[in-house]
């Protein structure tokens, strides 16, 4: 397998992680000494404070997913070790951050590193237990599950209209996605799931087993790949 990543791009937001982290910090120390020693200036101490908050939100998300070994597309890599060489996967070189394209198809992957019971029901998606940990780790910077149907269908169409652009819009093959869930005490249930999810250490015999059925054009995937970053 090939692996083609904006080394660049992973560094910068690293260390806007790492920077955003510790100036909130700073601001929510001004907005706590403010509130215990400066009364009259309350409205200051609870502008600093919200801001700070929000700062500290910023660089979790920037932490999380740039500065903190092994990120996602680190386990990713690592997860898809071995994988043929006519596969190659893409991160932060496309409109979405991480992107196979090969002998198995054209598969982004969203990953979540969330613990608890993930189900889909009524039309929604669900992430349950975890316990405290969990709960204040929701609270405190860490993302829910969101909506992966909307989030995915954005991504299907920003990848879409990127290849339109360079590929032709009749040539355009399935592109195809799939959640993957890198935290060992995640639990998924399946039933009805409008998408694809597993857990990390599945994915490579997954991606085998699509690229054993061969639905996919081999020329096709070639031309595409030789549009795409190659580096």
């Amino acid at each position: 397998m090939k692996i083609i990543k904006n080394e660049n791009l992973i560094k910068r937001n690293g260390r806007i992680g790492q920077y955003t982290s510790l100036g909130a910090l700073g601001v929510l120390g001004i907005g706590m000494y403010l509130s215990f020693q400066r009364p009259d200036l309350f409205v200051v101490s609870i502008g600093a404070l919200i801001a700070g908050f929000t700062m500290t939100q910023v660089g979790m998300y920037f932490s999380n997913r740039f500065g903190r070994s092994p990120r996602p597309d680190e386990q990713l890599d690592a997860a898809l070790k071995g994988l043929p060489g006519d596969i190659t996967i893409y991160h932060y070189v496309t409109p979405v951050p991480h992107l196979l394209v090969g002998s198995a198809g054209i598969w982004i992957f969203q990953i979540y590193h969330q613990r608890g019971k993930v189900t889909y029901y009524k039309n929604r998606w669900r992430l349950s237990g975890g316990g405290f940990m969990q709960a204040y780790m929701t609270i405190f910077g860490q993302e829910g599950l969101g909506n992966p149907n909307t989030e995915i269908a954005n991504e299907i169409d920003q990848l879409k209209r990127y290849f339109v652009k360079h590929f032709g819009e009749t040539e355009i093959p399935e592109i195809n996605a799939i959640l993957v869930f890198s935290n060992e005490q995640a639990e998924i249930d399946n039933t009805d799931m409008p998408l694809p999810a597993l857990k990390l250490k599945q994915l490579k015999d997954f991606i085998r087993q699509k690229a054993k059925e061969k639905s996919t054009d081999f020329l096709t995937m070639e031309k595409l790949k030789a549009l795409l970053p190659s580096e």
